[in-house]
């Protein structure tokens, strides 16, 4: 990865809440590394309006402004230093005059998304354009809740983004997009917007109907309904009443006690809407949608926990299954039918918080979880019952790859030895848990140090929070952060 000396960049949503805990400092290390590994993205960079021309090293010239490029003129201007040592984010931090510039032969697709306010979370809709999308210019339908400066400016917003192009490669492919038009080949955002009365702090898409479930900063949880925002952007003049832009639902059994976990049963005989959520306090409750619309949730709540919820999963194949994690450092299993309410298992994964789990779809018996000290790691929950004999139960595969709190972790969707991870170094990493150790070829990584050889990718966002993978075009991932939303395609996957 480059960098070059730039003019200071200041973010205008600086003021992104941190939902991580004890976040240590950036490592200070300066280790030199060598060009293969230069995967990174710009995040600085707006793929929608430009204020500056970013020149890529190695072109021999900038046909508008002839800056000098590794000793070669382009027709006069100020010297440029290029420096092409491979950087990782992770590592050492960017000096006030250093900018990132993504290294374009990395990707297939690469775009940023300013918006209004920066949004702790989103999820992906499910559009009716088909499954498997390898064309281009891709579309992708979101959906996310904002943190903005004041109470009464948040909402949640929902986006359709169309026009996303392809790379291109070549100069032969770049002439011949010269002689599109530029504004056909623009990115093109839109949206549409409910009022929403606080910060969202965890928003997911119902995996039945354009509904979203929302965890709000005032411990209350939100039922949207986004089906006529869909449809009004799919198909333009579709009115959408005023009516329409305010929750169906406000569910308060948390009693103004702040969380973060909530997550959607995918179980097709749960299509009305079940939603389990779970608050600092340590209780966890279901709520289920019934005819009519109205929503129930159980008189009690589900308890076992010491510390704070940080993530709720419901098992892809069991109905009534789920797994939650927790700020005292444990994963735990609920059969939501229990009389108990109380926990069938539970395992210690992390001596920190546990923030974020993902439960692979692919092969149901993998969870990966995400912890506050930086580790992630996958675990076979057919272990998990050795506990209830007093065995230990460790991890299938343990990366400490990233120095700062995990913030976000999914499995590929159809993929069960690929996991996208967000962490609060500022990168998006990609990894090939398939890579075996002892593959003489796979240890090869150009001579950088202390670089697992099942890390496939390293994608700068600065700010990162949350990070999922688009189900309907493979390879596509999506991430929000401080400075808005990247969506990008890599080589690798």
């Amino acid at each position: 990865m480059s960098k070059r000396p730039a003019d200071p960049l200041v973010s205008p949503n600086s003021g992104l809440k941190n939902r991580s805990r004890g976040a240590t400092s950036e490592d200070a290390d300066r280790t030199n590394y060598p060009p293969e590994m230069g995967e990174f993205e710009d995040h600085y960079e707006d793929e929608y309006e430009e204020d500056e021309e970013v020149l890529e090293a190695g072109d021999e010239d900038d046909e508008e402004g002839g800056a000098q490029i590794d000793g070669k003129s382009g027709g006069g201007g100020d010297s440029m230093e290029i420096d092409q040592q491979v950087y990782m984010p992770s590592r050492r931090a960017l000096g006030k005059d250093e900018i990132l510039e993504p290294d374009p032969t990395a990707y297939h697709m690469l775009h940023n998304v300013n918006v209004n306010w920066p949004c702790l979370s989103f999820d992906v809709l499910q559009d009716g354009l088909g499954d498997e999308r390898r064309g281009y210019p891709q579309m992708v339908y979101l959906v996310a809740g904002t943190q903005a400066a004041r109470a009464k400016d948040n909402e949640v917003t929902v986006m359709k983004l169309s026009g996303l192009q392809r790379i291109q490669q070549s100069k032969e492919e770049d002439e011949e997009e010269d002689d599109a038009s530029d504004t056909e080949d623009d990115p093109i955002l839109e949206s549409r917007s409910l009022q929403c009365p606080t910060t969202t702090n965890r928003i997911r898409a119902s995996p039945h109907a354009h509904h979203a479930a929302s965890m709000a900063e005032t411990g209350d949880v939100y039922i949207w309904d986004l089906s006529l925002h869909y449809k009004s952007l799919e198909s333009p003049g579709t009115a959408v009443p005023a009516s329409a832009n305010k929750p169906t639902a406000t569910l308060k059994m948390h009693k103004h006690i702040e969380g973060y976990a909530i997550d959607w049963s995918s179980n097709p005989r749960d299509v009305m809407g079940r939603i389990a959520t779970g608050d600092n306090s340590g209780k966890i409750f279901i709520s289920t949608r019934k005819e009519g619309g109205t929503w129930v949730t159980d008189s009690s709540p589900l308890k076992g926990h010491t510390g704070s919820i940080e993530e709720l999963q419901w098992s892809p194949n069991e109905r009534h299954v789920f797994a939650s994690a927790s700020s005292d450092g444990t994963v735990k299993i609920y059969d939501a039918r229990a009389q108990t309410k109380k926990h069938q298992l539970s395992v210690e994964v992390s001596s920190s918080d546990v923030n974020v789990a993902s439960w692979c779809r692919a092969v149901p018996h993998l969870l990966a979880t995400g912890a506050d000290d930086g580790v992630w790691g996958v675990w076979d929950l057919r272990a998990f019952p050795n506990t209830l004999k007093g065995e230990h139960v460790s991890a299938t595969a343990s990366f400490t790859f990233h120095q700062q709190p995990i913030t976000s972790i999914e499995f590929h969707p159809t993929e069960d030895s690929i996991v996208s991870v967000a962490s609060a170094d500022s990168t998006i990493t990609l990894w090939d848990l398939s890579v075996e150790l002892d593959d003489e070829e796979s240890k090869d990584t150009g001579g950088v140090e202390d670089i697992p050889p099942q890390l496939l990718f390293v994608h700068y966002h600065k700010d990162v929070k949350e990070v999922h993978w688009q189900k309907q075009v493979p390879g596509v991932v999506i991430g929000t952060g401080g400075e808005g939303f990247s969506v990008f395609k890599t080589i690798s996957v």
